[in-house]
């Protein structure tokens, strides 16, 4: 646990990295229509070290290491960065196919995701009210999908893509040694992740040259506000416990849902809802239920 908790500014911090992360979104909805969703990865990597490499020299544990790079659990590093990769082109090239909210919501299962891999990956014990919330949250994802429907799309497979993917890089985070910044860990993933993209958009079918000076700018804007986003949230979990700020991440649905009909005009509500307010419930579930365990935890440690 930080040693000074400031769980408001941790708080406003975090939502202010969710607003960021939607506007990235949407810049990448923008830019889908010239440009590949691996250029864009690419580019949003490229832009985006310069946060994360700030990040890391904020990091007082990393200097009071010593300001080391090399990590004993390199190879996992690179792996997540891999896995970061393939998360980023199935996002992005959802936000280039489907409806912005739709595509932002249905990602929310990374939090589904990531409790039931935690159960072979971290040998977690999860029960039953876990695993109801698990069902309750994938029943909300089938109803947003729309399987079976005239509605229903292929395409609306990539954010689930995502939100797994995502879900795995969160899970695997919890493996490295204790003493890891994670900044760090971060900074790894993101030139692994940069390296990833370049390679994937070569053999896309290379990359398509700027249009003008407004896309570059656009390009620049979505590298630096994505990884602004990651570097505030990087910074508000070492201010409090996540528990304390994950129920508010679920702010994005409707924030995604407003922000694509104000400027996409797209008004999915039919698709979103009741579908997004189950995925919202079993997130919301399984975090209140960790929080409880957790709690004891340190009841009975105390006693």
């Amino acid at each position: 646990m930080p040693t000074k908790d400031r769980t408001g500014l941790a708080i406003l911090l975090s939502l202010i990295a969710l607003a960021l992360f939607d506007a990235m979104g949407l810049i990448i909805k923008h830019l889908s229509a010239g440009y590949s969703a691996a250029e864009l990865s690419a580019w949003r990597n490229l832009f985006g070290l310069v946060p994360a490499t700030i990040a890391l020299w904020s990091s007082r544990s990393w200097h009071n290491a010593g300001r080391k790079l090399r990590i004993r659990q390199w190879r996992l590093a690179l792996a997540r960065g891999a896995i970061v990769t393939g998360a980023q082109l199935s996002f992005y090239l959802s936000l280039g196919r489907l409806e912005f909210a739709t595509a932002s919501t249905i990602t929310y299962a990374n939090a589904l995701f990531m409790t039931a891999m935690a159960v072979p990956l971290l040998g977690e014990k999860v029960g039953p009210l876990r695993w109801a919330a698990v069902m309750i949250g994938f029943v909300g994802v089938i109803l947003v999908m729309q399987p079976g429907s005239d509605a229903f799309s292929t395409d609306a497979l990539l954010p689930l893509i995502a939100a797994f993917l995502y879900a795995l890089v969160g899970v695997t985070a919890r493996l490295f040694d204790d003493d890891v910044p994670s900044p760090l860990v971060n900074l790894y993933s993101s030139v692994t992740s940069l390296a990833g993209a370049f390679v994937v958009a070569l053999f896309w079918g290379g990359f398509t040259p700027i249009a003008n000076s407004t896309d570059m700018a656009w390009i620049v804007a979505m590298g630096a506000v994505g990884g602004t986003a990651v570097l505030f949230l990087v910074v508000s979990y070492r201010m409090t416990e996540q528990s304390n700020l994950a129920p508010f991440s679920y702010f994005g649905i409707p924030m995604a849902f407003v922000l694509g009909w104000i400027f996409f005009d797209e008004t999915p509500f039919d698709a979103l809802f009741p579908g997004a307010l189950l995925i919202a419930a079993g997130g919301l579930m399984i975090i209140w239920r960790e929080r409880v365990l957790r709690q004891r935890s340190k009841a009975s440690v105390a006693e």
